[in-house]
């Protein structure tokens, strides 16, 4: 164990333990570890990860990447797949999260938040901490990132997963003083999510600060072409725990499935993400593939303000009318699990959910005629994800199959959720990828980015005014703040009720597969998220 992760909060003495046994079941991000061992389903089968070469830091890395630039950079609204990834080399935290392990460790933070009071927290910033552009790091700064986050004027992304902190307030230069509205167990672990930035340049221009973003990771930001590349280059002033080990970075943007793999066999790139599942084995033989269990599933979301989708009979029979199975087998040639939950089994808060959507064709015939639905035609949207266009027949096969006169419409994401499509609430059905575990793996973060907030459940799917929602969301608050077992027990009740109600739920989750040359690169591993992460790789040659 780093120096840096054994001085984290609630990892040195009894009581902390027991707070991190207890975080285990309500959400602190460090239980991601035990997840991973108990879902298994790594698989790796290539020429040795081991790599004893010495790291040249004069070299470069090189890398492909699977999702184009569907947002821009800016912390508080950068959803997309890609600037995600890029952020977590840009940009720190006061905490943040290992990328590969989700350990947390001290960031811009110099020592462990300090616990004042059960809704009193202070941080103080590591000593010459500097922004790119060499201002240093203030304690004000650390305050606009977390106010404009909190600002509901700024309609922020992850405002939900902080709403527990009330106030946040310089006390010096240096240090920062938390005051929440109700005792939150994961503290530290939790505001990795809110990445801190330059109050003087993000306030002054939003959107020039989104185009060319400017943190205090090891990589600055040079350059991104929507389509085509994001350069970075090394921070030579970075004083973290995790310095860049190379003089610079290039992304490579390769949507199309095969040019990714060209890329990795032909050295071009020295790793790819997303590596498509038909090309598995045969990179095996070349470089190390490993498949990762993930949270990272394919969802339906339905528009519950549009009839006939604002009732559940319906969301309900086309679930029942796909064989999940067959379309594992078939479009990910066995390369995910089918949804028994809204947690994949193996997650420290996996319960199976009262309602499982095992195939039953007559049951959703059933289900619609119930409803007073007939003749139901639809148009299906889904993101242009290589894997998902795989998926997207199968799917319409099967609701063609019960008589639901089925549509496809592929779309780039950035197309998919704005104003004219999902964002205003102008679609039918929509099948997408979803991975919030890239923030944290614990049980209300991944249930808060879909079920807490405006974001989701009132903008994308329409399900915020019902009594179910309310229940939803009180059972999760009282998550946050119950013992280990009554977690557990309102954990339970939110997995039954988006299972039944099922506005926005999984249909599988699936496996994640990296490919990677270790003879090149040091110290590179496979993610269990969306993304690859190069925070503490090095090249070799």
């Amino acid at each position: 164990m780093s120096k840096t992760l054994a001085n984290l909060p609630l990892v040195k003495d009894a009581s902390r333990r027991n707070f991190l046994k207890l975080t285990g079941a309500v959400g602190a991000a460090a239980a991601f570890t035990t997840t991973l061992a108990a879902c298994g389903s790594s698989s790796s089968t290539a020429p040795s990860a081991n790599n004893s070469g010495e790291v040249n830091k004069d070299l470069t890395i090189e890398a492909g990447i699977s999702y184009s630039l569907s947002t821009g950079f800016d912390p508080m609204s950068s959803s997309g797949a890609t600037p995600l990834a890029a952020n977590l080399h840009i940009f720190e935290g006061l905490v943040e999260l290992h990328p590969a392990t989700r350990e947390p460790y001290n960031a811009l933070a110099a020592a462990d938040p300090k616990k004042v009071s059960d809704t009193s927290y202070t941080v103080t910033l590591r000593d010459g901490a500097t922004f790119h552009d060499g201002t240093p790091v203030t304690a004000e700064d650390v305050v606009y990132s977390f106010e404009r986050v909190l600002d509901p004027a700024n309609k922020a992304l992850f405002a939900q997963f902080i709403f527990f902190i009330k106030s946040v307030k310089a006390t010096d230069a240096k240090t920062v003083e938390f005051t929440l509205n109700q005792p939150f167990a994961g503290f530290g672990p939790r505001i990795s999510v809110v990445k801190i930035v330059p109050k003087a340049i993000a306030s002054k221009d939003q959107a020039a600060f989104d185009a060319k973003p400017i943190g205090t990771g090891p990589y600055k930001f040079v350059s991104a072409a929507k389509d085509d590349k994001i350069v970075f280059e090394r921070f030579d002033a970075y004083n973290g725990p995790k310095p860049a080990l190379a003089k610079g970075m290039t992304w490579f943007l390769l949507n199309d499935a095969a040019a990714r793999v060209t890329a990795v066999q032909s050295g071009r790139v020295q790793a790819i993400e997303d590596v498509p599942y038909l090309d598995v084995d045969s990179l095996k033989s070349k470089v190390n593939v490993e498949s990762k269990q993930s949270f990272g599933l394919l969802f339906l979301a339905f528009n519950c303000t549009k009839a006939p989708f604002n009732k559940k009979e319906v969301r309900q029979a086309l679930h029942f009318a796909l064989d999940t199975d067959a379309i594992i087998k078939t479009a990910l040639l066995g390369n995910a699990a089918a949804a028994k939950s809204f947690f994949p089994e193996g997650h420290s808060a996996y319960q199976e959910a009262s309602t499982v959507y095992n195939f039953d064709a007559d049951k959703a015939k059933k289900l619609l005629a119930d409803a007073g639905v007939s003749n139901l035609s639809l148009t299906l949207t889904t993101t242009d994800t290589a894997w998902v266009k795989d998926v997207a027949p199968l799917i319409k096969k099967y609701w063609d199959s019960i008589g639901v006169n089925t549509t496809l419409e592929s779309l780039a994401s950035a197309a998919v959720y704005a104003p004219e499509k999902v964002g205003g609430l102008k679609y039918d059905v929509l099948a997408a990828p979803g991975d919030p575990s890239v923030f944290g793996n614990d049980a209300d973060i991944l249930l808060s980015w879909w079920y807490r907030g405006d974001v989701w459940a009132k903008n994308r799917f329409g399900w915020n005014t019902t009594p179910e929602y309310a229940k939803v969301t009180a059972a999760m608050d009282a998550a946050t703040k119950g013992t280990e077992a009554e977690a557990k027990a309102e954990y339970k009740k939110v997995i039954d009720i988006i299972a039944e109600e099922a506005p926005l739920y999984p249909i599988f989750h699936r496996k994640l597969p990296t490919a990677w040359d270790a003879k090149k690169l040091k110290d590179f591993q496979a993610l269990p998220t969306t993304g690859v992460s190069f925070v503490g790789v090095g090249r070799t040659s």
